[in-house]
């Protein structure tokens, strides 16, 4: 008895084909009292594995890992021993064969698996193929009944079904076993199951390869404009003049520029730039130069709602479809038909409403809170943020797909500080604006504006605008002196909250010419000999420079310069000061002097 148990348990290894052994079930070679109980075939198990299967399939990742873990998962409800999916490429060409322990670079061994006169029968019938006995089937070869290890002591069954993606079979969906008599009567939950999973796994094949497609046109369309842009000889390009938009400094014009060319698509757009750089002032720039300008422009801040109502103010709802719903109302994107909608702070988003976004960026359609009714619009979307998309989506904190949306043509803001010409005109447009609002005549004296110019204004115009309202507010006189800057006593809170990121000298009051700066008295601590890293900041010191307030305060401002120059990169400020990365590092750390990220 004992010989003829291990001599039938050799039996499965004399087969050609990938052996996965189920969790289920063991071999038909086994004894009757060592079988495991049959898998149920209940309407309930039906359910639980189309569940469990269409979680496995939304989850993200890639194609190859979800199918993988289908057919994993399909031995957990199917008596079977081997499982796999082959799909075909637009040739009608073998492009993905995937099993359990799928990995890269396996496609080929799961390929020499599969029965291929059976699998062509499938795919030109588009019907499922049910083989008790496959060595006794017309629809398999000899070469399929050696591929899926049959042989006279082995009898081997198998099932196939079509994969679609709508009314065109795009592959297939197959599992085989050893001939099991008492697995007769479950043939038709296995081939209804196996069918409901072939149409998943279709739907599914579907969205990547859009998916796909989408994020290659995009990439196409974004190279065109750029392209585009570039393709213009500079001796044509007219001065471009946007209400509302003040400043003549080069950065600003190749951004006015590059608005007129972006105006001309319908292709969304990301404003990039850092808080008080005008992001919705270019959006409204952008739809006021479109063709889209007679239309509506719709703007919504993401940051500003929580998800639930978020959901309602982009889609709308339906009467009743909440508490307060008390009467039908239309979404944002409703609103927008037909226009522009400026989504801001899209960075700011749920993870879990991103994926809601991304359908109604991609296919223009959706349905409001509450109803089955797909509802179509025409919205050119132009989205923003301050924050780094692509750190985030390193961090699975903003999906990749999303950020292929919403990024096709990036527009980035300069932050005033690459724009100082423009300061004098910004100043004094919101300076005029608060006189007549006010009912003053107050001018700026060129002192005044000196110190704007010298200022870092790290909250760039909204800064600005700020500053010269609370300087105007509190000026006692008809012209803005110097010393009415609250920087130049030491009260500017603003340069506070941004540690000391706005340019330290405008904060210090010119000494008066009746008392000149005077170095007496013992050496003190803020004036002994520097450090190695002081010693070498110091050398660059331009000549005659006074030390005002002692050498740390000096060092930091020409660390702080530096790295503005060299946009916050520590390798261009270390040589720009004639250090090494290490001491540029050191002198940050030493200072307190914290990295500003864009």
């Amino acid at each position: 008895m004992d010989n003829d148990m291990q001599h039938e348990t050799r039996k499965p290894e004399q087969g050609v084909m990938l052996h996965i052994p189920s969790a289920r079930e063991k071999l038909i070679s086994q004894s009757e009292g060592e079988r495991e109980v049959p898998i149920e075939s209940s309407p309930e198990s039906v359910l639980t594995a189309v569940s469990e299967i269409s979680k496995v399939l939304a989850a993200p990742g890639r194609l190859e890992v979800a199918l993988a873990n289908v057919v994993n998962l399909l031995q957990s409800f199917v008596q079977m021993r081997n499982g796999i999916v082959l799909l075909f490429d637009d040739d009608g060409m073998p492009d993905l064969t995937v099993g359990a322990g799928w990995s890269e670079g396996s496609d080929e061994r799961y390929r020499t698996c599969l029965p291929k006169k059976a699998i062509d029968h499938i795919v030109a019938t588009d019907k499922p193929l049910i083989a008790e006995n496959v060595a006794t089937e017309a629809a398999f070869s000899a070469a399929d009944v050696n591929a899926l290890g049959a042989c006279v002591n082995m009898s081997v069954s198998f099932i196939g079904v079509p994969i679609r993606i709508d009314a065109k079979v795009v592959g297939t969906l197959s599992i085989d076993r050893i001939l099991d008599v008492s697995s007769s009567g479950r043939l038709d939950y296995e081939v209804r199951l196996l069918a409901m999973i072939a149409n998943l796994v279709g739907q599914t094949v579907k969205l990547h390869r859009l998916s796909a497609d989408d994020g290659e046109r995009l990439t196409t369309e974004k190279d065109r404009l750029q392209k585009q842009e570039f393709r213009q000889p500079p001796r044509e390009r007219k001065k471009v003049h946007i209400d509302g938009i003040i400043g003549d400094s080069p950065p600003l014009r190749a951004l006015l520029e590059k608005i007129a060319v972006i105006a001309k698509s319908n292709s969304t757009v990301l404003v990039r730039g850092e808080s008080g750089t005008g992001k919705e002032l270019v959006a409204k720039a952008i739809h006021a130069l479109s063709s889209r300008a007679k239309r509506p422009f719709v703007k919504l801040n993401c940051a500003a709602l929580p998800e639930t109502v978020l959901e309602s103010e982009l889609f709308g709802h339906e009467k009743g479809a909440f508490t307060s719903a008390f009467n039908s109302r239309k979404g944002r994107f409703e609103l927008a038909d037909k226009g522009t909608l400026f989504l801001d702070e899209i960075g700011e988003i749920s993870a879990s409403f991103q994926a809601k976004l991304l359908r109604v960026l991609q296919e223009q359609e959706f349905e409001r809170v509450g109803s089955n009714q797909t509802i179509k619009v025409d919205v050119r979307v132009v989205a923003a943020t301050n924050k780094n998309l692509e750190e985030a989506v390193a961090r699975n904190e903003f999906r990749a797909d999303l950020y292929y949306r919403v990024s096709v043509v990036p527009l980035l803001l300069p932050p005033l500080r690459e724009r100082r010409s423009d300061i004098p005109l910004l100043a004094a447009e919101f300076l005029k604006k608060f006189n007549r609002e006010n009912g003053r005549a107050l001018s700026f004296d060129v002192s005044a504006i000196e110190i704007l110019m010298k200022c870092g204004f790290p909250g760039n115009i909204r800064e600005l605008e700020n500053c010269v309202a609370r300087t105007a507010t509190l000026a006692p006189g008809p012209s803005i002196l110097r010393n009415d800057f609250a920087c130049c006593h030491g009260q500017c809170l603003s340069s506070v909250l941004w540690k000391g990121k706005s340019d330290e000298t405008a904060r210090e009051p010119v000494p008066s010419a009746s008392m000149p700066v005077k170095l007496a008295g013992p050496l003190t601590e803020a004036a002994a000999p520097a450090s190695p890293v002081s010693g070498e900041l110091a050398a660059l010191a331009p000549p005659g420079a006074a030390l005002v307030s002692g050498a740390k305060i000096t060092d930091r401002e020409r660390v702080i310069a530096a790295m503005e120059k060299s946009g916050w990169v520590q390798a261009k400020a270390a040589r720009l000061l004639g250090l090494t990365p290490r001491q540029i590092g050191y002198a940050l750390r030493k200072y307190g002097i914290e990295i500003k990220r864009f």
